[in-house]
């Protein structure tokens, strides 16, 4: 893992835990997050759009078995679910700003139910321009909602009412390799939805987006 993510990772983690340090925790995972979207932002300056559909490591078990442009769908989809229908409550930014249509994505889920194949053919269909143009809009976002998280809140729940609106909206496939993110996001309390979706999910598959770029042009 890149040591100054990890590090940053490790300093948010504690900070968020205590009252008097919650905004500066808050601040270090701003800083985090402005720093993994600098490489992302280096992908859309420096891969070709062939790039971005590369799988070469696609019998490998790990998140580097996927393409970049799965990689950052995934990301974003993941964080735009948990941050508006979980935690905010309102419409998920890939409605609001009708972006199915606009990234040419056969999907509205997640993507965890695609393998191999399926993921270098999803990859291949996406209009990669409106895919960066999602991606900025759901952090922003996201970082507004969590500007506006108190401490005292972060023990809150997911609320029953609140997982059977998100098993309506079909935004997570019922195939068995994702059907699980409902029971696992639901589990946690909204600290823990911070700790996972917000922070290390992005580190995990960027990383993993970093070895597939070094792979192909190596």
């Amino acid at each position: 893992m890149n040591k100054l993510w990890s590090e940053l990772n490790k300093t948010m983690q504690t900070q968020i835990k205590k009252k008097d340090t919650y905004k500066a925790g808050i601040d270090t995972l701003f800083n985090l997050r402005n720093q993994l979207m600098e490489t992302l932002s280096s992908f859309n300056e420096q891969l070709s759009r062939e790039d971005f559909n590369a799988i070469p490591f696609i019998n490998a078990n790990g998140y580097h078995c996927k393409t970049i442009a799965y990689s950052i769908w995934h990301i974003f989809r993941i964080e735009d679910i948990v941050a508006h229908t979980l935690i905010s409550e309102n419409e998920q930014v890939f409605f609001s700003g009708n972006y199915q249509e606009r990234i040419n994505s056969p999907i509205i889920t997640t993507g965890n139910e695609l393998v191999k194949e399926q993921i270098a053919d999803f990859s291949k269909q996406l209009n990669m321009k409106e895919l960066y143009s999602y991606i900025c809009e759901v952090k922003d976002s996201t970082e507004k909602i969590i500007s506006s998280l108190h401490y005292d809140g972060l023990k809150k729940k997911i609320s029953e009412e609140r997982k059977e609106q998100l098993e309506l909206l079909n935004v997570v496939s019922r195939d068995e390799k994702a059907i699980w993110l409902i029971e696992y996001w639901c589990g946690k309390d909204i600290r823990g939805l911070i700790q996972m979706p917000f922070s290390r999910h992005w580190i995990m598959h960027i990383e993993a987006s970093l070895r597939i770029r070094n792979k192909i042009h190596s």
